[in-house]
């Protein structure tokens, strides 16, 4: 997934009205996957998800002191919400990472012992690793993610 350009960035401008920027397009990146990424079977979608709360969450962690004070503490103490977008991420890859497709590449295992058991336990995995992810998913946008970032990074420091 090829990130989305970020318009309007002055490298002689303040960091703070730059990174808010750079996150707001990566927050919107992000959640423009959803409702699409919710459905087990959309593979792509959830891959580039994960891959967007990545950059959301490295810019953060790089970025972060330069808001206000309410980014401080905008969710479970961690600054900016960066903790949100990593276990985002986290999720997200571990779901990924349990493609059960990957053995159709190789037809030759097939007729090896113990592949369908191997392919039945990877679907099953990722069936729960899926659901927490969709878990997370709905925790974060009760807890008004979306616009507690953008809020945040409106913010400046004294």
């Amino acid at each position: 997934m090829k990130a989305r350009r970020i318009d309007g960035l002055d490298p002689d401008g303040p960091l703070a009205d730059n990174a808010e920027r750079i996150v707001l397009v990566r927050l919107d990146e992000l959640c423009g996957f959803m409702p699409q990424a919710a459905d087990p079977e959309e593979w792509v979608a959830l891959h580039d998800m994960r891959i967007a709360a990545k950059r959301l969450r490295y810019v953060l962690e790089v970025t972060g002191h330069v808001f206000g004070p309410y980014a401080a503490t905008a969710a479970s103490g961690e600054r900016l919400l960066a903790a949100d977008a990593g276990a985002l991420t986290e999720l997200a890859g571990d779901a990924d990472d349990l493609d059960p497709r990957l053995l159709k590449q190789a037809p030759h295992l097939r007729d090896h012992t113990g592949v369908a058991a191997l392919e039945a336990y990877l679907r099953a995995r990722r069936q729960v690793l899926f659901a927490r992810f969709l878990e997370h998913w709905a925790v974060l946008e009760r807890k008004g993610f979306r616009a507690r970032l953008e809020y945040a990074v409106s913010e400046r420091t004294a």
